[in-house]
């Protein structure tokens, strides 16, 4: 069936917009985000970094082992990821390193791979400890000795803990990370267990800060809420033994000795003569002897950081805060509290809800979802014209087969095969008629009907139809 040539070219201009809208929005929607590390990560090296990314507000699209950013942004995350120590190394738990066991498996590669299990167990199990970033445990099991000379060897452990910043441990933390990785090794005691931090070792030199400090910003905490303060304490130790020694002595009833003077002087014999008399009446004598540890408190310093925000009591908190750490100003101790303005940090979202991987989702389909919209508006606004395009599609062949049909045949047979036509019908094959067969068609029409057929007439763009007044004279 042959389109008539205005709507031939309705259609190709359709179809080339069409095509054209494709393309720009192919080209608009086109994800051109990146993967942001070059290897697959884990479970749980994925888990740290969208976790980081959530609490920096940075959008991006999940995957199942990397996740996708902006690639203008991707140095600049990996430097920021790469200092805040994500992701972390991945442990190989005994799920992980036993699934691949078989009945061939020798003795030796089961022990080796039971021992780093085990150090990896015991690591992820250290990692979730408050303060505590990452672990990593290294397992020396007990030995017998190989030859008769050779001693046996005890079970030993080591580990390394990398604290966040401002974290110290105080000696009963110390001492359960000493007794769980020694609960976790058979035959290994927990004087055995070497700890050691970013610094090279946890020893219990700061011990005394990390406890003092640990206990006032507990109290702080629950007195003002978490975050309100931040607290620092500086102790300075004796360095050195010492000694003091305090004598006392306490009179047993008024003083402890009476001294008498006799002076005499004879001027007739010229003889002087001078007697002094002590006498003592008994006292009470303490003798206190106090040695200070080279560890002992020389000066404590302590500072309390107050968010200004907050408008909180500082004398209450300077109050608090001396009484809790013992400060003594004959020794020299200081006590600073002022009100600073907090910087302002992002909290990580819940692993449960993690809104900034569902905003990367949404950066990433909104433009096909936008154009999937934009397409359904397009629809919905253009169906009814592309409609009555289609229909007057149809109804142009149809009339070019009835015009087909007519053509020859008397003007009564042509006005009945029209009967029941609308008039816009009827003027369309009366346009494809000779004229004196349409004028002869039209005289069979009622006037009313008529009219309506000539106005349709008068607004075709057919050849083949007369202007209404030729009509009009040819019927006068």
């Amino acid at each position: 069936m042959a389109l008539a040539p205005r709507v031939r070219l309705g259609v190709i201009g359709a179809i080339t917009c069409v095509a054209l809208v494709a393309a720009l929005a192919f080209a608009g929607t086109r994800d051109v985000r990146v993967t942001l590390f070059a290897t697959p990560l884990y479970a749980d090296q994925l888990a740290d970094v969208e976790t980081h990314l959530a609490a920096w507000r940075i959008a991006y699209a999940p995957l199942a082992d990397n996740v996708r950013v902006d690639p203008r942004a991707r140095a600049d995350l990996l430097l920021r990821l790469a200092l805040a120590g994500v992701p972390r190394r991945h442990l190989t738990t005994s799920d992980e390193a036993f699934a691949h066991v078989g009945a061939l498996t020798p003795q030796s590669v089961l022990d080796v791979q039971s021992r780093d299990a085990l150090a990896a167990d015991l690591a992820e199990g250290l990692r979730g400890l408050d303060g505590v970033a990452d672990a990593q445990v290294i397992v020396a099991p007990a030995s017998g000795g190989a030859y008769a000379d050779e001693p046996a060897r005890d079970a030993s452990a080591s580990v390394r803990l990398t604290l966040t910043p401002g974290t110290h441990l105080a000696p009963a933390a110390l001492a359960g990370i000493r007794a769980f990785v020694a609960g976790g090794v058979p035959g290994l005691d927990p004087d055995r267990v070497t700890v050691l931090d970013d610094r090279g070792a946890v020893d219990a030199g700061d011990a005394g800060d990390a406890a003092l400090q640990l206990s006032l910003q507990s109290a702080l905490d629950a007195a003002f809420g978490t975050g309100a303060t931040i607290v620092r304490v500086h102790r300075e130790p004796l360095g050195e033994r010492r000694e003091d020694r305090d004598v006392k002595r306490t009179p047993v009833a008024g003083s402890l000795a009476r001294t008498t003077a006799d002076e005499r002087y004879a001027s007739d014999k010229k003889r002087y003569a001078k007697q002094t008399l002590t006498e003592e009446r008994g006292s009470e004598t303490r003798d206190v002897t106090q040695i200070s540890d080279p560890d002992a408190t020389a000066r404590l310093s302590v500072a309390v950081f107050v968010d200004g925000a907050r408008l909180l009591d500082l004398d209450k908190i300077r109050a608090l805060a001396a009484a809790s750490t013992g400060i003594d100003d004959a020794r020299g101790d200081t006590l600073q509290v002022e009100a600073v303005r907090f910087a302002a940090a992002g909290t990580p979202l819940p692993r449960g809800i993690d809104g900034w991987a569902i905003a990367g989702l949404l950066a990433g389909v909104a433009p096909q979802a936008a154009l999937a919209a934009a397409l359904v508006v397009a629809l919905a606004l253009g169906a009814r014209p592309a409609y009555a395009l289609a229909v007057r599609a149809v109804e142009a062949a149809g009339v070019r087969d009835v015009a087909r049909g007519t053509a020859g045949l008397p003007p009564a047979r042509v006005r009945g095969a029209l009967a029941g036509e609308p008039p816009h019908v009827a003027a369309a094959v009366i346009s494809a008629l000779p004229a004196a067969t349409a004028t002869a068609v039209l005289e069979l029409y009622p006037p009313d009907e008529r009219a309506q057929i000539v106005r349709r007439l008068a607004r075709a763009a057919a050849d083949l139809v007369p202007h209404p007044e030729e009509l009009l004279r040819a019927r006068g």
